[in-house]
């Protein structure tokens, strides 16, 4: 059996080398792809699996980072490598919180027909 952290680590990279082939224009993450933006959150892979699973020190600094824009923050959390690697958006979402970021996005809504609202989330996770 593979552990989830060598799939998640297979899975960023193969959508990383992928995605440095991408289109040149800014996005939400600024010149960088979303996929390859997920390879910086790493270090968050079992906390973006499990609820239960307390993010590291290093994980709660690189999503500090990218939660300065929380529509990267957005992209990467629904992007092909997170939904590849078995993040769950629904558990993921919950990290700002569970790092205990005070200046952590609230209210702000993630995706397009699927929505993920962060303040919601932030509201009934402990």
């Amino acid at each position: 059996m593979e552990s989830p952290m060598l799939k998640f680590t297979c899975v960023l990279f193969l959508v990383a080398v992928a995605g440095i082939t991408a289109a040149d224009a800014a996005g939400e993450c600024g010149n960088n792809s979303p996929d390859l933006e997920a390879m910086k959150l790493l270090p968050c892979a079992s906390a973006a699996q499990s609820d239960k699973a307390t993010p590291s020190g290093t994980c709660c600094d690189r999503v500090k980072k990218l939660g300065q824009s929380p529509s990267c923050l957005c992209a990467v959390m629904l992007s092909n490598a997170a939904k590849m690697s078995g993040v769950k958006p629904e558990v993921a979402i919950t990290i700002p919180k569970r790092c205990n970021l005070a200046d952590r996005p609230v209210g702000f809504k993630c995706g397009g027909n699927w929505h993920i609202t962060i303040w919601a989330a932030s509201c009934f996770k402990n």
